[in-house]
């Protein structure tokens, strides 16, 4: 008789419907309960998963939060709607109406306020949001200057300080309008932004060695 070896296990498999569910019950539980009250246990409860799950998966209740909120921020697509100012209101409206989602405007708040005060929590949501949308403007531009509606920008360095502008222009702009002064970003107000921020891409950069005064 041949003798079976058992074939070796590397741990349980990680469950995407367990990550799901926690995931909805962080949103859910940060509507309800706010930050401070905010218990890795009660997010077990709701998600109708064990307590130790969740530390399997996360270090804490910071970087459970932060993957919660950026797993909204994850639907956002770029729809190609033949210009670049018309992938922008789309792009935009999408973003807008997300924030006006209870889950978005108390996460998003939130992990925001305590990464003012925690290095490594600002990282994380730098890692985990800021990085991972930066994806629309990069896809943006470059379709754009396929349709040769933008200037290519070969200079590597220019083209990242570039892409970070637009991005902190665009997502600073709408949470502003829709968190901070909390007025909606409809289609009127996404038209005057959409203008606004084509007028400042189409005009030339100033050259590295130009001062104004």
């Amino acid at each position: 008789m041949q003798s079976r070896t058992p074939a070796s296990r590397t741990g349980r498999p990680r469950s995407a419907a367990a990550d799901t569910a926690i995931l909805a019950a962080t949103r859910e539980a940060l509507v309800e309960l706010g930050w401070s009250k905010l218990t890795l246990g009660d997010v077990a409860t709701r998600a109708g998963v064990a307590k130790t799950t969740l530390y399997r998966r996360w270090a804490g209740k910071n970087e459970l939060v932060v993957d919660a909120v950026a797993e909204l921020f994850d639907e956002l697509e770029l729809p190609d709607r033949g210009s670049l100012a018309a992938d922008i209101e789309g792009v935009v409206l999408q973003f807008a109406a997300i924030l006006a989602r209870p889950e978005a405007k108390s996460g998003l708040m939130a992990v925001v306020a305590e990464a003012t005060r925690d290095e490594a929590l600002r990282e994380r949501v730098r890692a985990s949001i800021v990085d991972r949308q930066m994806r629309l403007v990069l896809e943006g531009r470059t379709r754009a200057q396929c349709r040769g509606e933008l200037p290519p920008e070969p200079d590597p360095g220019e083209s990242a300080r570039t892409v970070d502008l637009i991005f902190d222009v665009v997502a600073g702009a709408v949470v502003h309008r829709t968190l901070v002064s909390g007025k909606p970003a409809d289609g009127d107000w996404v038209r005057s932004f959409t203008r606004l921020l084509l007028l400042g891409l189409a005009s030339q950069p100033a050259e590295s060695g130009d001062e104004r005064t």
